[in-house]
């Protein structure tokens, strides 16, 4: 495996710490008005995931998410798309992708979150978790040519539980999380020999499930899939990611959890806060980092002291976008934000107060964020669909799939040149093992 990946400081410059003026005016102008950062283009971790080489979020000179128009009629695949948008099945799960070539891996089972990466030699690749349990999860990579052809597939990492969600990191690794009580992140070379990996016990060990880097604070971002889960960020110690590195060596910092200003610990902020403002929030030392926070909270649970850290129902996808974390909770059906600067966090998406024409997204998931600041959701239910958040706040729904009523939408992601987008049906297909689809957006 290339040193440059897995190595704890290679000698590259580190991310700019700054930020373009006109997009600090913007940033100042969403904020003064309510609403949030991510409304132009410019740095986003899938921008840097494939580093040096590069990747992006999907920025188009002509074609923009905001032109989506109504969907049609289910193809021959049960997909509905608006028009000029295109689609097709890149990888079957339970079979071999592609070109099938001798060699290639067998495409894994009930495929979850992912990201893409560009190729030392050209093309690029579909990095994505497999959410399987006991110990038959892990990663694989699905490799493209320049063109777009399907090459085939291989195994990045075996061995694993419930392989949920993860991120991508600025220096061009892949954050694998396990979803159960005692799980880990896993950091992953896209493009190094199958298995060779690092764990990372630092970032914490509980039901994870994505993870998203903010470069200029040197921070990571966590969210737990628990009915009482937390939102946590690791902050690196200045001799984890020293001034000059590119990368920290995540060993060494502090694991905290997010507490909203003027809420309790353990207190759950429901419908009677107005998350339509932003709220100041406080970072608190989670209680004993090396121990799984759920056994934590229940050995707390009945004590005067409850465990620190504002109660998150159900955290699913995470992006960092433009001085922006995004995420989601399942459990209420909500998208927040959360300005890293003023550490503000307000919600930009709920289901319960959404107007009619925003209702359309519900089960929210995993999620991206284009370079324009669309922020996409996949739907864990609902209706199976794939939705837009504008940077306005409307709503739009770029995808449905019909026919496959058991199954769920994750893992979505946009190819280097951002003219593809990669997204599965987690147990689609005539296995019910997984599908996953290539949609093909206007030029």
């Amino acid at each position: 495996m290339p040193a440059s990946r897995l190595a704890s400081n290679p000698a590259h410059p580190p991310p700019p710490t700054h930020e373009p003026s006109r997009r600090e005016a913007l940033r100042r102008l969403f904020w003064g008005a309510g609403g949030l950062a991510g409304a132009v283009c410019g740095w986003s971790a899938h921008a840097q995931a494939g580093s040096p080489t590069g990747a992006s979020t999907g920025a188009r000179r002509g074609f923009t998410l905001a032109d989506i128009g109504p969907l049609g009629e289910p193809d021959a695949s049960g997909l509905c798309l608006p028009e000029g948008v295109s689609a097709r099945v890149v990888a079957v799960s339970g079979e071999r992708p592609g070109m099938g070539a001798v060699g290639t891996e067998v495409w894994h089972t009930h495929p979850d979150g992912g990201a893409t990466f560009v190729a030392p030699g050209g093309g690029w690749t579909y990095v994505n978790n497999s959410e399987v349990l006991r110990g038959q999860g892990g990663v694989g990579a699905l490799d493209f040519d320049r063109t777009g052809r399907v090459l085939g597939a291989r195994r990045l990492l075996s061995g694993t539980s419930a392989n949920c969600a993860g991120g991508a990191t600025p220096w061009g690794t892949w954050l694998s999380a396990e979803e159960v009580e005692h799980g880990l992140v896993w950091e992953c070379d896209p493009f190094g020999a199958p298995d060779q990996r690092e764990p990372r016990p630092a970032l914490g060990t509980f039901k994870h499930e994505a993870v998203a880097v903010d470069p200029v604070n040197r921070t990571l971002y966590l969210t737990e899939d628990e009915g009482d889960g937390r939102f946590y960020r690791f902050v690196c110690s200045r001799r984890d990611w020293p001034a000059g590195a590119a990368r920290p060596a995540l060993r060494a910092g502090r694991l905290q959890v997010l507490q909203v200003r003027g809420l309790g610990a353990g207190v759950y902020p429901g419908t009677g806060v107005d998350w339509a403002r932003p709220w100041s929030v406080e970072w608190v030392d989670v209680i004993e980092p090396q121990s799984p926070q759920a056994l934590v909270r229940r050995r707390l649970a009945g004590g005067a002291h409850k465990a620190p850290g504002t109660v998150f129902l159900g955290g699913e996808g995470l992006w960092y976008f433009q001085g922006v974390v995004y995420f989601s909770t399942k459990g209420d059906n909500r998208i927040w934000a959360l300005e890293c600067a003023s550490q503000r966090l307000q919600v930009i998406h709920d289901f319960a107060t959404a107007s009619p024409a925003s209702r359309v997204l519900s089960g929210v998931d995993n999620l991206t964020v284009s370079s324009r600041g669309d922020v996409l959701v996949a739907e864990d239910g609902g209706n199976m669909e794939l939705c837009v958040i504008l940077p306005d706040r409307r709503v739009k729904v770029l995808m449905r799939v019909v026919g496959q009523d058991d199954s769920e939408l994750t893992g979505p992601a946009f190819s280097p040149d951002g003219r593809r987008l990669y997204v599965n049906s987690q147990r689609g297909g005539r296995h019910g093992l997984g599908l996953t689809y290539e949609l093909l957006l206007p030029a």
